[in-house]
């Protein structure tokens, strides 16, 4: 008889099918890993702290079935070697900053310019790319934290992060982010996940029906930076104040704005004068009946349709993830802010504490 003693032990797979093994690693002297939150309904959340990213996001349909509603990658090493904000906490600055400058009690800084001479979600060296220390973990919740030194990308002051990320039992992801800073800075947290709640990442959200409490948005130029104006919706294909599906007009490129982001790239001035009882925006798949319920304090919310998505990038399941099959829900203060007084201010002075939510809740319509 053979004795069993020497047989490898079988790794558990979480219910997105990920290991955790592919998430461990050491980036520059700092350990990675992967953490699983679940709720009393089976819902789960895989959450790596590099980059602080949401991995894999298991919610049901109106059958019972679980999906994987979020895109990424099976394992650490894709999100270090394959450019990407899936899922990542975006920081120092979400979105983007014109030329890759601002100015500071008369004092300019510059950043690094990595889209189209400007400067996006924080620089090359973003939040995206960095290794959080996860200071409480358990089944429901996980904080971590990053200090980013003064200089990093640019920007000025040590500043101090926390994200929180709770995974409750009415299946909400809420995300909490607290900030403080030594010297003046400027800061604009968020969540870069890519949705597709039909549960397939072969097909694209265009038939995905949303809803955007908003009855302006901030118009771009050809480079995706802010005019300044805080344009009326009303009359255009980026009237979402009723449920619309994406498709019906993310082509129509007479109206400049889609030629500029090649389908819906844009900041949203939202009704809700930062009250998260409010609901932001909503996002439905008439496929699987999933629905997710966004509610934030911020004053905007990016929508992006992966309109730059090409099918060259391979995520899990070995999916390459084709052009507009996700799109994210970016709550957060309006692009380019530091260069435009007359929007909601994104300074961080010392002594202040610097403090956003997003909810992104889950249900389903039957």
């Amino acid at each position: 008889m053979v004795a069993c003693t020497n047989q490898q032990k079988v790794e558990e797979l979480t219910l997105s099918g990920l290991k955790r093994s592919n998430f461990q690693t050491v980036i520059n002297g700092d350990s990675t890993d992967l953490f699983v939150l679940t709720n009393a309904n089976g819902m789960e959340v895989t959450i790596t702290n590099f980059g602080g990213i949401i991995v894999s996001i298991m919610v049901p349909d109106r059958y019972g079935v679980m999906h994987d509603v979020a895109q990424g990658f099976d394992n650490i090493y894709d999100y270090v070697n394959i450019p990407n904000n899936f899922g990542a906490t975006i920081g120092r600055f979400a979105n983007r900053i014109a030329h890759g400058r601002f100015t500071i009690d008369g004092v300019e800084f510059q950043l690094p310019l990595n889209d189209n001479g400007h400067t996006l979600h924080g620089g090359p060296g973003g939040f995206n790319t960095r290794v959080f220390e996860v200071v409480r973990a358990d089944s429901r919740s996980i904080t971590m934290t990053y200090l980013s030194p003064d200089g990093e990308e640019g920007f000025p002051g040590n500043l101090f992060v926390a994200v929180t990320m709770t995974l409750t039992d009415d299946n909400a992801i809420d995300i909490k982010y607290e900030a403080v800073t030594d010297k003046p800075t400027v800061i604009n947290l968020t969540n870069h996940s890519y949705f597709n709640l039909n549960g397939d990442h072969n097909t694209t959200i265009e038939n995905h029906r949303l809803f955007i409490n908003a009855d302006r948005f901030t118009p771009v130029d050809a480079t995706l930076i802010p005019t300044g104006e805080l344009a009326l919706v009303e009359g255009t294909p980026m009237d979402f104040r009723t449920f619309h599906t994406i498709g019906d007009r993310i082509d129509d490129f007479d109206f400049e704005q889609l030629q500029f982001g090649i389908g819906y790239d844009h900041n949203w001035v939202l009704n809700t004068n930062g009250d998260i009882t409010q609901v932001a925006a909503t996002l439905y798949s008439p496929v699987t009946g999933i629905q997710l319920d966004v509610f934030t304090d911020e004053p905007g919310i990016q929508v992006y349709t992966g309109n730059f998505l090409d099918g060259t990038v391979v995520g899990r399941n070995g999916v390459a993830y084709p052009k507009r099959s996700s799109i994210c829900l970016e709550t957060q203060h309006f692009p380019d802010s530091p260069n435009h007084p007359h929007f909601p201010s994104t300074l961080l002075l010392p002594g202040e504490v610097f403090t956003s939510r997003c909810i992104y809740k889950f249900s389903v319509r039957r």
